[in-house]
């Protein structure tokens, strides 16, 4: 690929401007918004360096000289949604302020629902990352564990929050394609999972069914999901269930 670096290199590191040239004609803002607009219109295997080439109106190889690999480009383009975060101001209680972060991902990814995708490959440390894990850390200031536990709490509570709402948008981009409505494909497979559960050879898992009445309430799992997550981090929790209380 044209521009690709011999050796490893940090977009970050990289000047946006190098030698005595004309001044760019663009800039990594300017490439950023142009890549998450054809994202969110077209879904990430839209963006190609030729279409966002077209899409700033240059040709594909100039564009080479802003952003040498589409890894990079990829970096750019989580950055520029970074930029959507609150950097609110800590309230003292880090559970209730984890939490607002975590709703904040979800609310990010929904609004760009390629973003889940594109997470696992992306190296992060952008500046806008940089600016979110710092302003997270200052959320985590009253918890009393070292500060390397932190960074694992932001990260795990991270890696939930993708996976969670990548699988969300996923089964919705599924259910979208099909010819049918999303209650009937339901109608006929809780069907076959009765005729299953009637045959007696599942009785744990009739036991489970039998304690879920009615539909799924998918934001009430996802909000206890994110609160056991916090639970495993909260040492005055663990400290009062030492003598085997019940998890919620």
């Amino acid at each position: 690929m044209a521009g690709r670096a011999a050796v490893p290199e940090v977009i970050w590191a990289r000047p946006e401007r190098t030698g005595r040239g004309p001044k760019p004609a663009f800039t990594r803002a300017d490439i950023a918004a142009a890549a998450v607009r054809i994202a969110d219109a077209s879904g990430l295997d839209g963006v190609t360096m030729r279409h966002v080439a077209t899409e700033l109106g240059c040709g594909t190889m100039s564009l080479y000289n802003y952003v040498p690999r589409k890894e990079d480009l990829y970096e750019l383009m989580i950055d520029a949604i970074g930029a959507e975060h609150e950097m609110f101001e800590p309230t003292g209680d880090w559970r209730a302020d984890m939490l607002r972060n975590a709703e904040e991902t979800r609310a990010i990814m929904y609004r760009h629902t390629w973003v889940p995708r594109l997470m696992p490959g992306v190296f992060g440390f952008s500046p806008n990352t940089l600016r979110y894990l710092e302003h997270c850390l200052a959320c985590l200031e009253p918890l009393d564990v070292p500060a390397g536990t932190k960074t694992e709490l932001i990260a795990l509570l991270n890696g939930v929050v993708t996976t969670y709402t990548g699988n969300e948008i996923a089964t919705a981009e599924r259910t979208r394609s099909m010819p049918w409505s999303a209650e009937d494909e339901n109608a006929v497979r809780m069907a076959y999972l009765g005729s299953q559960i009637a045959t007696g050879a599942y009785p744990r898992m009739t036991a489970a069914f039998m304690e879920q009445s009615g539909p799924v309430d998918l934001e009430a799992v996802f909000r206890r999901t994110l609160e056991r997550v916090l639970d495993a981090f909260d040492p005055e929790l663990r400290r009062s269930r030492r003598n085997g209380p019940e998890m919620r």
